[in-house]
Parts: C-alpha cells; structure tokens; sequence
C-alpha cells in the first residue's frame, strides 16, 4: 500500500512539471513582432497571457514613451474589449507626411473584458511611422487581474543579458531595407489600415521566443516523462512484492 501511495505522489508530481513548466516561455507581457523597420509602420499585437489559476485579467494599460513619439497610432478594436486612448502634446511637433502632428498617443487601456486563466488575448495597434534615431522601444504595460493584483511590466533589459523579472514589453527597430520591408511600402499599407476599421496583425512571435519557449517545453516534458516512468516502475515492484 505504501509503495502504491509513494507511486501516486510521484505521477502527480510528474504530472504537475508537464503543466507547469511548458508554458513558461509565454509568461510575459509581450509585443510581436518584436522587430520592425526603422521609419516605417508596423501592426503590432500586444499579447497577454494569463498567469493566474484563480483570478482573470480586467485590464490592460500600455505607455507610448515619452522619449520615443509616435505620430500615428491607431487601434483594432478586440471584441468583448472597450479601451480609452490618452494623449499629449508635443514640445517639437513631429511631420505625418508634410502634415505637422503636436499631439500624440501616450497610453491606451484596455477594459471591460477578461482573460480567464488558461487563456491570452492580443490586442492590436497599427503605429507609424517609427523613430530612425533608436534601436528599440520598451513599452511599459500595467496588467491588473480581477482580484486586485496589478503586475507592472516596465523592467528595463539587464546589462547582463539576463531577463528582468518583469520585463518590458520590447520592440527592436532595424534599418529600412528590402529585408524587412521599405518605409514607403509601410505607409502605403498604414493608410490603407487607417482607412478601414481594423489592421491586419501577424500573430508570429520573434525567433527568440520560439526557441526559448520549445526549451522550456522541451524540459517540462522530459521532467513529467521522468516523473511518469519512476511512478510506473514503482508500481511494478509493488506488484512483483505482492
């Protein structure tokens, strides 16, 4: 009896690594694509997983940095979702096509739905065009769940190279080019999804997080397998006892 209760501990703890730890690389708050083009326009897609077991997402806040103006952002509405755009006003105006822009966006929030847990949701913008003097945008996103708890996206990448406990949601920018698309094809395309109701969003995370997350996966697999197996073979020497 009591190698048959020790064999049950041990499946349930293989059990539990299989479901703990193969999601792990989607933990975070994040925006994808995670590069796009240097003056260009991008339809970007911040996603947005659960991490809680017991308590759903309410709202979503996301900070345009002030440091990094963009003079066009416009928002695909998510369905079940309302959001309220806040903005400012500039000290240098930015030009939009020979048109010039003093008051931009500094933070959307999203409301009125929930990301249960077990679930992510995406909420799409279309942005443009994007700063040609900096390699990356960090934004800072505020996650608050239905109990109360907020969880603050906002770290700022390590100089280590070791991932923040937090990190901010990250947009790397790249040189213009034929490699990832040319500014003015960028605009062409921007106006065509501000005209309409929505924009069309890649749902492609960077090569990064795929990798990382088919390691972590990789290894939350290999744990339950391992926990599975000592637990078979436990069985078996209590029936061979017997």
């Amino acid at each position: 009896m009591n190698n048959r209760r020790r064999a049950g501990r041990i499946m349930a703890v293989g059990a539990a690594a299989l479901v703990a730890l193969a999601p792990m690389a989607a933990a975070h708050v994040t925006v994808n694509p995670g590069e796009a083009a240097k003056g260009g326009y991008a339809a970007l897609a911040f996603r947005v997983p659960n991490e809680r077991p017991d308590s759903g997402t309410t709202t979503l806040e996301v900070t345009i940095p002030e440091e990094t103006p963009i003079a066009s952002i416009s928002v695909r509405p998510t369905p079940g979702w309302t959001y309220a755009v806040g903005r400012r006003q500039l000290t240098e105006p930015l030009d939009l096509h020979g048109r010039q822009v003093t008051e931009v966006v500094s933070k959307i929030t999203w409301t009125g739905g929930t990301i249960n847990p077990g679930e992510y949701q995406e909420f799409n913008v279309s942005a443009g065009p994007l700063p040609e003097d900096v390699d990356q945008i960090l934004f800072p996103t505020i996650q608050t769940y239905a109990s109360g708890e907020v969880v603050r996206w906002i770290d700022e990448p390590l100089d280590s190279g070791e991932e923040p406990e937090h990190p901010a949601p990250l947009l790397t920018l790249v040189d213009g080019g034929d490699e990832h698309g040319g500014a003015a094809d960028d605009e062409d395309a921007a106006a065509e999804g501000e005209a309409a109701s929505g924009v069309s969003v890649s749902n492609t995370a960077s090569q990064d997080d795929v990798d990382s997350a088919n390691t972590l996966a990789t290894v939350g697999i290999v744990v339950g397998v391992l926990g599975l197996l000592a637990a078979g073979f436990a069985v078996f020497r209590s029936r061979k006892s017997a």
